[in-house]
This record gives structure tokens, C-alpha cells and sequence, in this order.
């Protein structure tokens, strides 16, 4: 019978991308269960109390821990581990003098910076509800700011960007999953070589698979700006897209621009292919559902710098059936589900990704459990679609987790195709998992768009 372990830490805070890369540790143990290491938020008690856990006395400044195992000593063994995770996170505070000690808000850490080294970027990842305070005073402190937090009410975006522009700082995000600032990649970032494209992307996986093409193709990057993937929207109008279309076409190092976007709104797209065609610096689009997509944009790139199209990797399934059913996507990255549905023409498609899926808990580049729970209910004759994004932050070897799944599927007759993203140079080795998601019986892509129509034929054949 299982044993459950609860428990509340007062004044232990760590940040959310760290606590869900915990859980995912802990959740992977022998004989545990279930793994929730949060912040004590009314979000994150509300999840705990949803699976059946007795809540402690919390406040939303104490870590939440609620572990179900198999007994005592599989609780015992994930609580230790828990302790070492936590102790390789933990800040530890200065000794000595005051100017040693950590800064206590943003603004004052900016403060500190002076000559060379002082700061000009904030990360901000906390819980939604927080994450504009902080990103403010970022920008208050002449700082441009990354949000990788998600669930930021729109109309505190459009504030906080138009306050950016007034003070001539970018704001990235909120919802922004991926940056590379000369070099240095930020949030789930793919390891790129340096080069002369710079990306602007209203989209994590878009920016991703576009860079992790020119990549494969030979091709570096100088920055990748992510804009948040409302940034398009008729709601907030391109604010932060305009302003970082206008620092790559003043920075030398960038010789063309890629504008990467989910669907946007047709009128602020209208806006920003305009601006977008009065730059210095050559401007590719890929605005989906605009006639653009990624793979599309990628070859466009090459061919502007004079470089040969490759054919794009590709691991066929030593058989692959045709279904008879309905295509079913089902999506870590929402602008790759965003062209796979337009490249497929129909099915049913589910971005995991999306802020209804993510409160409370690991996203799922880093967690495929929600995405399994999916695999495993296609029925037989029907078609999967799914994407492994690789990079740094996502799941160190998601093969690993997805291969039992997707066999069982081909199993019962689900043909299942992958999108695979990623570069040659990402730790969890494109190949390997290329070769490793194939020996469980699925056909993988490098390309999205190529996995997409490969999926669609398989359902066309049959008819």
C-alpha cells in the first residue's frame, strides 16, 4: 500500500524551472509515485490537494514537498535525495562585508554593476503573479528583461513593454522559453554555433527548429530574440518584435534577420512586414498561417547567403502502416503544433505546452508524463504526431521516457511519427535519440513540417 511523505519548509525558496527539474529527479526514483516540490502557492496547494495529499500548515514563502511512494524506505531514499538536490541549489549567503552580501531585489543588484561588467539583462522566472513586480523593477533599473514565466496577464505585458520602450530596454517574454544573447543560451536553448542570422521569434520551438535547421545546414547564430508569443497579437501589437527587429539591424555581427511567429494577428503582421521592410538588414519571415513555414524559412535563409539546401535528416520506421483513423498531434512546443496542424490540413492536435497544462507543474520538454497519458489512449488505426525538443533545460535523455510509450502504440497499430529537434552538439546527442525513438518503431524528422506531412500520408494512403 503506498505511504505518503508532506511537508512544508518554511523560508526555503528556489526558483520554478529549478523545483520542476526536482520533481522530474524525484518522480524517477524506484517505487515513488507521485513527486510535487513547489512553492507553497494556493496553485500548487490546490494541485497537491488534488492528488490526494493532507496539506500542511503553508505559506506561499515555504517549499511544498508531497511525495507517495511505495513505503517508508522508497520515502526515506527520495527524501535524502531531495536534501542533496536542495543543497546544490541553495544560495549561500556571503560572509563579511555588506558589499558581499546578495542583493535582496533586482534593482538593487543592477545598481551594484559599474564599468564592464555591469549588468544589462534580467531573467526573471517566478510565478505568474510575481513575475511583473520583478520584471518592472528590471526595467526601472535600465535593465532589459527575459520572462520566462508564464500565466502574466496580457495587460501587464503591454505595460511592461511600452515602460521598456519609453527607457530604451527589450523585454522577452513573458512566456519567453528560449534566448541566445551572443552566444549564451538562456531558458531551453539548443547549443548553436556563432554565424550571421539573427533570429526574432514570437515563438520558443519556432526559434528552435529554425536555428537547429540552419544549424544541421552549417549555418550559426548571432542572437536569438524571443519576444513572447503574445507578442504579435492584436493585444499587444508587435511592441517588443518591432524593437528587437531594430537592434538586430544595428548590430554588425548580424548579416539577416529570421522573424519566426505563431499565427498572428493579420494586422499587426501587416505592421511588422512593413517596419520589417525598411530595415538595412534582409528580412526572412516565417509568420504562420501567413503561407510561411519553418522548414520553408530555413531553406530560404540558406539560399539568401548563397548556401546549398541539404536534404534533412531523416530515420524512417523499419515499417510504417497506414492508419485508418485520425491524425492525432500531440505537442510539446505550440508553434511546432501550430504547423503541423496547417501542414497536415486536419486531425486533432494538443499543445501540452500550453499555460492550461503547465500550472503547477514541469513543462513537458522536461516532463512527458501528460504527453504519455495521450500516446497511450490513441486508439489503434489512428496516427500520432508528436515533437522531442532537445537543448539544454529539456529532458536529458527523452527517449528514454517516450520509447516504452510509443512502442506499446505501435504495438496496438498506431503508426507514430517525431518530430525531433535539435543540433548536432546538444548533450543528449541528436543521433543517439534519433536512433533510439526509431528502434521503438517510430519515423523521425528533423524537420516538423517534413514529420507533419509524412504523418498526413500515412492516413491519405489508406483512403
Amino acid at each position: 500500500m503506498s505511504a505518503d511523505l508532506v511537508e512544508a519548509r518554511p523560508g526555503v525558496y528556489h526558483d520554478s524551472v529549478s523545483l520542476m527539474r526536482v520533481s522530474a529527479v524525484l518522480a524517477g526514483l524506484p517505487g515513488i509515485e507521485v513527486a510535487v516540490v513547489a512553492m507553497a502557492t494556493e496553485l500548487n496547494l490546490g494541485l497537491a490537494a488534488g492528488l490526494g495529499f493532507a496539506l500542511p500548515e503553508a505559506g506561499q514563502g515555504d517549499l511544498l514537498v508531497a511525495l507517495r511512494g511505495a513505503g517508508p524506505a522508497e520515502l526515506e531514499t527520495a527524501r535524502a535525495e531531495l536534501d542533496r538536490l536542495l543543497a546544490g541549489l541553495a544560495v549561500r549567503t556571503a560572509q563579511g562585508r555588506d558589499e558581499e552580501r546578495p542583493a535582496r531585489t533586482v534593482r538593487s543588484a543592477a545598481l551594484r554593476g559599474v564599468g564592464d561588467g555591469a549588468a544589462t539583462l534580467a531573467l526573471v522566472s517566478v510565478p505568474g503573479p510575481y513575475a511583473f513586480a520583478e520584471a518592472m523593477d528590471a526595467i526601472e533599473a535600465g535593465l532589459s528583461v527575459m520572462i520566462f514565466s508564464d500565466n502574466v496577464p496580457v495587460e501587464q505585458e503591454v505595460l511592461l513593454k511600452r515602460r521598456a520602450a519609453e527607457l530604451g530596454a527589450l523585454v522577452m517574454g513573458p512566456d519567453c522559453g528560449t534566448a541566445v544573447i551572443g552566444g549564451a543560451g538562456l531558458g531551453f536553448a539548443n547549443v548553436l554555433r556563432p554565424g550571421p542570422v539573427g533570429v526574432v521569434a514570437a515563438s520558443g520551438t519556432g526559434a528552435q527548429q529554425v536555428t537547429c535547421l540552419l544549424d544541421l545546414a552549417g549555418v550559426g547564430v548571432s542572437h536569438v530574440l524571443g519576444v513572447g508569443g503574445r507578442d504579435l497579437s492584436a493585444e499587444v501589437a508587435g511592441l517588443s518584435t518591432l524593437r528587437a527587429l531594430a537592434a538586430l539591424d544595428a548590430d554588425p555581427a548580424t548579416e539577416l534577420i529570421v522573424l519566426v511567429s505563431k499565427p498572428p494577428a493579420p494586422g499587426t503582421a501587416r505592421a511588422v512586414r512593413r517596419a520589417a521592410r525598411e530595415l538595412a538588414t534582409p528580412v526572412v519571415t516565417a509568420l504562420l498561417g501567413q503561407g510561411d513555414d519553418l522548414t520553408r524559412a530555413a531553406e530560404a535563409v540558406l539560399r539568401a547567403l548563397g548556401i546549398s539546401v541539404p536534404e534533412w535528416p531523416s530515420w524512417p520506421a523499419p515499417a510504417s502502416p497506414p492508419g485508418t483513423g485520425t491524425l492525432r498531434g500531440v505537442y510539446s512546443g505550440g508553434t511546432l503544433c501550430a504547423e503541423a496542424e496547417l501542414v497536415a490540413g486536419s486531425g486533432e492536435f494538443t499543445d501540452f505546452g500550453d499555460d492550461a497544462y503547465t500550472r503547477g507543474r514541469a513543462h513537458p520538454m522536461i516532463d512527458p508524463s501528460l504527453r504519455l497519458d495521450a500516446l497511450a489512449r490513441v486508439p489503434s488505426g489512428d496516427v500520432a504526431l508528436l515533437d522531442v525538443v532537445l537543448g539544454h533545460a529539456a529532458d536529458p535523455d527523452p527517449a528514454a521516457g517516450l520509447a516504452p510509450g510509443i512502442a506499446a502504440a505501435v504495438a496496438r497499430g498506431v503508426p507514430v511519427v517525431v518530430a525531433l529537434v535539435g543540433s548536432r552538439d546538444d548533450p543528449q546527442g541528436l543521433t543517439a535519440q534519433a536512433e533510439a525513438l526509431r528502434a521503438a518503431g517510430a519515423s523521425v524528422f528533423a524537420s516538423n513540417a517534413h514529420a507533419a506531412g509524412h504523418a498526413a500520408s500515412l492516413l491519405a494512403g489508406a483512403r
